[in-house]
């Protein structure tokens, strides 16, 4: 087995699962062990993942599964939606597998949502687990057991709360990430910094430059150590009733950018990036934060890449679009700020300090 780092997440009524994190963990056969028994596995995949990875880890499942099938999807955010669920349920149903059945997640944050919600919904629950190919994935989307579509009014509306049997996390497959990709999936490792540790943030902006020239040692700290701050906190607070807010910092601009501009013009984690600088922005505006960390953050968010400038989609739009987000609650818009370095907390925040930033920013 090759070196690996374990994160337990660790829930009620012995949902409890492991994280594993290293090199070399897609072809190892202990990945695959101790998992759920069924006759039939299915991978789900998508046209740009599965060449690469999906006979690999066919081939070590059929060690442990007499059958293995492959569902493979169209890539992009903009196919994460009830065609591309129905194309898994429809394998499902037409191949009459059972509610034994082990789905296996291969790929990005929207394959590792999509199945997940399969999972959670065929036959009222089969097992599921996640093998994340990308950095945003590794590090946030495939940890945590939530599962969702799109709907053309607002991101994620339409999932469940569902946790996953195991996290396979293997380094090696960031080999094949494309920059752009990469750069994105550090907006959801930088996002835990100012939330829950101030020591981390300190540590991504002095090593940024090996992240992004990919250097394994690095990224597999990254990746730990973002998993170990959601796991703590889903473990506090599965369901989002107050805590696992925190989590979605920068999301509620985020997934209004997202939906305005259409799914898949920005990535999910470029669109994340500016959230988090308007968001800081709000925490100024609200007195929690001062001016300097804005701009500490936007720097950062430059340095890796990502965008910090939102699209000029009007200040009616994105209201509108914020006022259909999950964390939204009679009409008030609610955000999460940064209340001091390394935490966060839930905030109404009036319009008329919304437009202030939105105007700020060249969006409004």
């Amino acid at each position: 087995m090759p070196a690996t780092d374990t994160v337990r997440i660790q829930l009620p009524d012995d949902r409890d699962y492991e994280i594993r994190i290293g090199s070399g963990l897609l072809d190892a056969a202990a990945s695959w062990q101790g998992l759920p028994k069924a006759a039939t596995a299915v991978i789900v995949s998508n046209d740009t993942v599965a060449p690469l990875y999906a006979e690999r880890l066919r081939g070590q499942l059929l060690a442990v599964y007499s059958r293995v099938d492959l569902v493979v999807l169209p890539d992009g955010e903009q196919h994460k939606d009830w065609a591309s669920l129905n194309r898994i349920c429809d394998h499902l149903l037409g191949e009459a597998l059972d509610r034994k059945t082990v789905l296996f997640a291969l790929g990005g944050g929207v394959i590792g949502d999509m199945t997940g919600f399969a999972a959670a919904i065929y036959m009222r629950g089969v097992p599921f687990v996640q093998v994340p190919t990308t950095l945003l994935a590794q590090v946030d989307s495939s940890v945590g057991g939530k599962t969702a579509i799109n709907h053309p009014m607002g991101k994620n509306m339409l999932g469940a709360f569902y946790q996953p049997e195991r996290v396979v996390a293997d380094l090696d497959t960031l080999d094949s990430l494309p920059d752009r990709e990469l750069r994105a999936g550090l907006a959801e490792v930088i996002k835990y910094g100012p939330i829950a540790d101030a020591g981390f943030l300190c540590w991504i902006e002095d090593n940024l430059d090996a992240l992004l020239a990919r250097d394994k040692a690095v990224l597999a700290y990254a990746v730990r150590r973002s998993c170990e701050i959601k796991a703590d906190v889903v473990g506090q607070d599965e369901r989002e009733q107050g805590l696992r807010a925190i989590l979605n910092f920068g999301h509620t601009i985020g997934h209004a950018i997202e939906a305005g501009l259409g799914y898949g013009a920005w990535l999910h984690g470029e669109a994340v990036a500016c959230g988090m600088v308007l968001a800081a922005d709000l925490s100024h505006r609200m007195g929690l934060m001062p001016a300097a960390f804005v701009e500490r953050l936007r720097v950062l968010i430059e340095r890796a890449g990502l965008p910090a400038q939102p699209p000029r989609l009007g200040a009616e739009r994105y209201l509108s679009l914020m006022r259909v987000d999950k964390k939204s609650e009679a009409g008030a818009i609610r955000f999460v700020l940064i209340e001091e370095l390394g935490r966060a907390g839930l905030h109404a925040v009036p319009d008329s300090r919304i437009v202030e930033t939105l105007a700020a920013h060249g969006a409004a």
